[in-house]
């Protein structure tokens, strides 16, 4: 959620902060600040509450300079939205400052504590409890890294820090306790950078190292010393991230969520190309190291994930249990641990996270590790938490995703999850070579089919203009498409704010179907497939009461068209691959329809990218 910069070098720091922060702004935040030691040898602070252009018209008003510093964009765990509460947060003596993402358990303890030492506090955060901890420890005659380190040996919870001194300012100490989030350290010439995410800092860097659990860095413009919080070094490998900076920008879109959208035929290109062999009709996934034997071993698979990835693992579900003939399950990571879940050893649970720094996907990551099953993630960033801790690993390849609302990562996602039941398919004997050929072959065309959705637009706006009024909305799917159906009304809901709800097709006479009236729309996933004659009974009860029905149909399809008021046509493909197809349109209406309303389609209200907090 939280988004962390930090720079130490020759160039303005101020300038170089802010454009990182603003290259992190699709976390969702409600604040913003920066701290930087300015050429008198004082910590100057500028904070301010909204958008971040209000901190730019801050500091042009109010200026700081210094060539050492560290910004933040705050979503409020700890006190309401306000300068005060705003990072980053300095002590009674203003020698440290210090920037922070995650929770600190035992805040209110070490507060009580301090305040009875005459600590007066200026904010509600849990945050300032640390910074005073720090100052407690400079003023008994420690150094900034000596006293970070005893400070942090009071805190609990998962959460990651960054500290600036006064006293030292050549220097920033970056610290990370449990799954609050990553810590990246960028390589320049001459100067270093800090980022809670790649995006951030990927203009001035591609050579970066990520600071693990319970691991603190040392970082000056010469480069960054990394050490466990008890002082051991530990050799950190530099990894070169390829992509590229332009990507990040979403010109010439009107926002990122439509340029996410409208990459997706390539995304999915990315996500086969190099894993599905056409040629010799295999799959190969190089970061999976499973034998056959460990493969016909396995007992079950359990996806976890959160929102929208917890839909691509529904939809895991149905082409893992086909193609490989696995029992599949599907948990909430912010479930799993809770229920004392049956894993062990001849178990496998997979994560799906696109910015594999989720923190409830990494505490179900830990629940399964500490049961001893074998870990895997399919992970869109790089380096991430939930790919370094994994057993095998599947890479999006989506490129940066800035919009909140994920597009291009969930049908990566479900890509990936194909070419994983090919490939366990293969291994566990239930795809002899022949069948494994024809299901590589099926991956040929799907970025055509995407491309193709695409090239629509035109009913999407006739759409949004006849029901952006509407208050709710219902989307009914059956089989690997109701999974489908729950992300559709996802996206209308996360982006539009209008009330949504996916169901089960068959499910809609329980329940539902007492809703149906001419006011409210309901979206049917009506392709041509083996429950394609449930669907149209699903359709006709609909309109026998009055409602209004948009079906989503497979091209060709001349008969659907008098039954529905609105339809929107799709490619056919073979089953197991049409949701990456069907979802699209979905993406496109729920976009159409949140941009009609004048909504902010790229950062809705309430929600963050990245969730570093339980």
């Amino acid at each position: 959620m939280c988004g962390i910069v930090g720079y130490v070098g020759v160039q303005d720091a101020p300038s170089i902060i802010l454009d990182g922060l603003k290259r992190l702004e699709y976390r969702g935040y409600d604040s913003a600040g920066l701290a930087v030691v300015q050429l008198d040898g004082t910590i100057g602070v500028r904070r301010e509450v909204g958008k971040l252009i209000k901190l730019g018209e801050l500091v042009a008003a109010e200026p700081v300079t210094g060539q050492i510093g560290i910004g933040h964009t705050r979503w409020a765990t700890h006190g309401e939205p306000s300068q005060r509460n705003a990072h980053p947060h300095v002590g009674t003596t203003c020698e440290v400052a210090v920037v922070h993402n995650g929770i600190i358990e035992n805040f209110l303890a070490l507060r009580q504590e301090l305040e009875a030492e005459g600590c007066h506090f200026t904010s509600e955060t849990d945050t300032e409890v640390v910074v005073h901890l720090v100052e407690r420890y400079l003023s008994n005659g420690a150094n900034l890294e000596t006293a970070v380190r005893q400070a942090l040996t009071r805190v609990q919870g998962a959460n990651a820090f960054v500290f600036l001194c006064c006293h030292e300012p050549d220097r920033l100490i970056v610290a990370r306790i449990g799954n609050a989030g990553g810590i990246t350290i960028g390589f320049g010439e001459g100067e270093m950078f800090v980022a809670s995410d790649i995006p951030a800092i990927l203009e001035h860097t591609r050579d970066m190292i990520f600071i693990e659990d319970r691991q603190m860095a040392i970082v000056t413009r010469e480069g960054a010393q990394v050490t466990t919080l008890a002082g051991e070094a530990v050799e950190a490998n530099v990894h070169a991230i390829p992509w590229d900076p332009i990507a990040a920008a979403k010109e010439p879109y009107r926002h990122f969520m439509q340029k996410e959208i409208y990459e997706q035929a390539r995304s999915v290109t990315d996500a086969i190309r190099g894993r599905a062999d056409f040629e010799a009709g295999q799959v190969r996934l190089e970061q999976f190291t499973l034998t056959q034997k460990e493969a016909q071993a396995l007992e079950k698979i359990i996806i976890v994930a959160c929102g929208t990835s917890a839909y691509a693992g529904l939809v895991g579900k149905f082409i893992i249990e086909s193609l490989a003939r696995i029992p599949v399950e599907v948990d909430y990571g912010s479930e799993f641990r809770y229920r004392d879940p049956i894993v062990n050893g001849n178990a496998a649970v997979l994560a799906i996270t696109q910015s594999g720094e989720t923190v409830d996907t990494l505490a179900a990551m830990e629940e399964a590790r500490g049961k001893g099953a074998r870990l895997w993630s399919i992970v869109n960033v790089i380096g991430s938490q939930a790919m370094r801790i994994s057993d095998g690993v599947i890479l999006m390849h989506a490129g940066p995703e800035i919009g909140v609302a994920s597009t291009k990562a969930f049908t990566a996602s479900l890509v990936d999850l194909y070419l994983l039941g090919c490939y366990l398919g293969k291994l566990r004997g239930t795809l002899n070579d022949s069948q494994l050929r024809k299901q590589v072959d099926q991956l040929a065309r799907l970025p055509d089919f995407v491309g193709h959705v695409l090239e629509h637009g035109d009913e999407y706006n006739i759409l949004a203009n006849e029901f952006h009024d509407r208050e709710h909305f219902l989307y009914l799917g059956r089989g690997i498409n109701y999974p489908i159906a729950l992300e559709g009304a996802l996206k209308l809901k996360e982006i539009s704010y209008i009330h949504a709800e996916g169901y089960p097709a068959g499910e809609m006479k329980h329940g539902p179907i007492a809703l149906i009236d001419e006011a409210m729309p309901v979206v049917a996933i009506a392709v041509r497939d083996h429950v394609y004659d449930k669907m149209i009974s699903q359709i006709e009860q609909v309109k026998a009461r009055g409602g209004i029905v948009i079906a989503l149909a497979t091209e060709g399809d001349t008969d659907i068209a008098a039954k529905v008021d609105h339809v929107l046509f799709v490619p056919p493909t073979t089953p197991l691959l049409s949701p990456v197809i069907n979802v699209v349109p979905l993406q496109l209406l729920a976009y159409h329809l949140a941009v009609r309303l004048g909504c902010d389609v790229d950062q809705p209200r309430n929600l963050a990218k990245s969730v570093t907090v339980e």
